[in-house]
């Protein structure tokens, strides 16, 4: 009899990038677990379960129909035109199949606002190109039936192989000032987290808008300074930046959304998985 943890055929788009190779990982266990790559790379030309997919010149009809996954999970980069035309197309799947998707958006959605943090059903707004192509996604996503998708929010994601460990420790190596922000109030997670939660949302068939940023707030100088002490006990040059005169927030809060407790985190426990 099939039980929850083996039911799904699920396909990862962007499935070779920080995140999306990250729930390749927590999910193949478990499931039938299907991703897209982009840059040559042996191991995954070799993997039967990886797709080369170029959102340049690729049509995604073509996995989709060899997958024909129960959940399409987004963690796709790339040209912004091109992404809004692969999600319109995605949505028409969707509309055919039984099918269901994960959209992975950001805190950014909200960058146009400063004053507050963010929860889940305020509405979006954004200064920035990011902030608006994130926001034209969701848009698109949450006119189709409200079940077929999952739009989880992510603050500032960390990791030992995240992109911003790895600017960090880039700064520290080449003996660079490293920019932190002292007027950010923002909230954090950690790339184990989020594949935690995602798998559990998954199971449990959540859909809805969630919000995956530590439970509690920190200032991004704050938090910075105390990563790079775990990365280095030598001196390191920072260099202020002060966008506004008066603290501003990015921080997506979970409210009507909450998870369970073990897969709740604050900005300590990111330091602390960070450490090991």
């Amino acid at each position: 009899m099939s039980t929850p943890e083996n039911k799904h055929r699920i396909l990862i788009l962007g499935a070779s990038g920080f995140l999306g190779n990250a729930l390749y990982r927590e999910l193949c266990s478990y499931f039938k677990t299907f991703g897209t790559y982009y840059s040559q790379n042996l191991a995954y030309e070799k993997n039967q379960h990886f797709f080369h997919y170029a959102i340049e010149e690729d049509d995604i009809f073509e996995i989709l129909e060899a997958v024909r996954p129960s959940i399409i999970i987004s963690a796709l980069r790339g040209d912004f035109h091109l992404q809004t035309v692969v999600h319109q197309h995605i949505a028409d799947y969707l509309l055919n199949h039984n099918c269901r998707l994960v959209f992975l958006s950001s805190a950014v959605v909200f960058d146009g606002y400063s004053k507050y943090p963010s929860y889940e059903e305020d509405k979006t707004f954004s200064d920035s190109i990011y902030g608006h192509f994130k926001i034209k996604i969701e848009n698109l996503l949450l006119r189709l039936p409200k079940q077929k998708v999952l739009i989880v929010r992510l603050p500032m994601v960390f990791g030992s192989q995240s992109p911003r460990v790895k600017e960090l420790k880039h700064h520290i190596q080449e003996k660079t000032a490293i920019e932190i922000f002292p007027n950010l109030i923002m909230n954090v997670t950690t790339d184990y987290k989020v594949t935690q939660q995602i798998h559990y949302m998954i199971n449990q068939n959540n859909y809805g808008v969630y919000h995956l940023g530590s439970t509690d707030l920190v200032h991004h100088d704050e938090f910075i300074q105390d990563l790079v002490k775990l990365l280095t006990p030598l001196p390191v040059k920072f260099t202020h930046v002060f966008t506004t005169n008066d603290d501003r927030y990015l921080a997506v809060m979970p409210k009507q959304n909450k998870l369970p407790k073990h897969l709740q985190i604050t900005s300590t426990e990111v330091l602390e998985e960070l450490e090991v």
